[in-house]
């Protein structure tokens, strides 16, 4: 199943937040009315019911369902607040950290949301939620390194290389493609694009078989050159690219 970066970012059943706690108590009472309002995705009464468990007693585990619940609101700055609560009464809880990363990523900030990505990745014992840290760590190292590439290329180098050690992220692999084809690093140019190819999820052929092109071109193995235009060109966005590279090689 091709996996998805929301459906990964707050899972509040998966990380062992359940409708039952430990004491028997209105604030209890509130915090499971809650989940429930949660679950159901009425956000609004859910965060009520949670401030109410909350003006009884301050608990991790209120605090990090009011995140989700603003964070599904969309009301991201809210959302930020109660997982900072959450943290401050529990710095060693990975969910808040994961939940942060998203609520960062979803805001632009990505070096923070890489910050707190790499936490739960140091944290956690459980291979699961390190898989799915390290999607989002390459998500977020992609989107970094795409800023990058616009001044900085080195930088950006650096940032699509972090991005496929985590996951490999056929975007990233293609935006290396093309960088080491701008720096004229044809080997890895070619190394890049056969792996955007290889694990082509999200993305068209006809950026990694362009790129391919531009490589065997310089490297003078034409033919080679020429299969990889030919190839390129039945995707649209590469169509005129190829084809006028192909003219140049008639």
């Amino acid at each position: 199943m091709k996996r998805s970066f929301i459906s990964y970012c707050l899972l509040f059943l998966a990380l062992g937040l359940n409708y039952s706690s430990a004491q028997n108590s209105e604030a209890d009472s509130f915090y499971n009315e809650g989940n429930k309002l949660l679950k159901a995705g009425n956000f609004k009464d859910a965060i009520t019911l949670y401030d109410k468990a909350l003006n009884i007693k301050k608990d991790y585990r209120i605090y990090y369902q009011k995140g989700v619940a603003y964070k599904r609101a969309n009301e991201l700055d809210s959302a930020k607040v109660a997982l900072d609560e959450c943290i401050k009464l529990k710095p060693d809880f990975e969910g808040s950290y994961n939940a942060l990363g998203s609520i960062y990523y979803s805001m632009g900030n990505f070096e923070s949301a890489v910050a707190n990505y790499e936490k739960v990745v140091q944290m956690s014992k459980d291979t699961s939620v390190i898989s799915t840290a390290k999607f989002n760590l390459s998500r977020a190292y992609t989107m970094l390194g795409d800023a990058a590439s616009k001044s900085n290329k080195t930088k950006a180098v650096e940032y699509f290389q972090k991005a496929v050690e985590n996951d490999n992220y056929d975007k990233a692999y293609l935006l290396l493609a093309k960088l080491y084809s701008e720096s004229k690093e044809f080997d890895k140019t070619i190394a890049a694009a056969e792996n955007a190819l290889k694990y082509k999820a999200n993305i068209s052929e006809g950026g990694p078989y362009y790129y391919l092109g531009l490589a065997y071109k310089s490297k003078g193995d034409l033919i080679k050159a020429k299969e990889m235009f030919s190839l390129a060109k039945n995707d649209e966005a590469y169509k005129k690219a190829a084809e006028y590279e192909l003219s140049l090689l008639k």
